[in-house]
């Protein structure tokens, strides 16, 4: 028997794994369009992050409504990932204001359980699909302290924006105490080695008053309005 033939006898057919991983792609592709066409209207949007363990006593938790509430009546709708902690008090400061609170909740074995202040709310599995969402349509980010979750989301917009697959978008972390160590370690290790440059320490910036949040929001687009323009919506396309 010749090599060719041994290897198409070995070949093995489908297994019931691979179909169910086949058929999963539809799911996938469910969320979305599912995503697509309840958030294409939502512009201008600030996606808000942080951790799902803060109380809401918290000062961080306070923090976070009052920011979403200024850029909600500042007419920026606000996206958050639709759990507790600090995506329910980014939901219900945007809640209390004037442009639509949305959530992009995730389904998980534990810690996640949507909040009820969320005018728009879709649910993921996956959560690329979800991060996509929470970037394709965004005008800035909103970083509050979090955690792994949190730095998964800063370092997903800040490789984007670097790598210019998206827009230049404003990536403002809340709380210099709270950021101040890793900011530091960025310059003493990653830019030491060489890893990333100093002007890519740029792409973000740091405020601890809820107006200077929204102020830094609008210098970032003044003369040249919220919509992404001709050839970032075509960049955008290929998110």
């Amino acid at each position: 028997m010749k090599i060719a033939d041994r290897r198409a006898h070995r070949r093995p057919g489908p297994s019931k794994q691979l179909t169910r991983e086949s058929w999963r792609v539809f799911k996938i592709m469910a969320e979305f369009v599912e995503g697509f066409e309840a958030l294409a209207q939502i512009r201008p949007s600030v996606s808000i992050f942080g951790s799902a363990r803060t109380a809401p006593e918290h000062k961080h938790y306070k923090l976070t409504e009052e920011i979403a509430r200024l850029l909600s009546d500042s007419g920026f709708s606000v996206v958050s990932g639709g759990g507790p902690g600090l995506m329910e008090a980014a939901n219900k400061g945007a809640f209390a204001g004037k442009s639509p609170s949305i959530g992009l909740n995730i389904v998980l074995p534990h810690e996640q359980s949507g909040n009820p202040y969320q005018d728009i709310s879709l649910d993921f599995k996956h959560f690329f699909s979800r991060k996509v969402m929470f970037v394709k349509y965004a005008t800035a980010y909103v970083v509050m302290p979090g955690g792994f979750g949190t730095l998964d989301e800063l370092a997903e917009i800040l490789t984007l924006v670097q790598t210019r697959k998206i827009q230049r978008i404003p990536i403002v972390l809340v709380g210099s105490e709270f950021w101040s160590g890793l900011l530091d370690w960025f310059t003493d290790a990653m830019v030491k080695e060489g890893t990333i440059s100093l002007e890519d320490l740029d792409l973000m910036m740091v405020c601890d008053e809820p107006q200077d949040v929204v102020n830094a929001i609008f210098d970032h687009y003044e003369g040249r309005g919220f919509e992404p323009s001709a050839a970032e919506q075509e960049v955008l396309l290929e998110l």
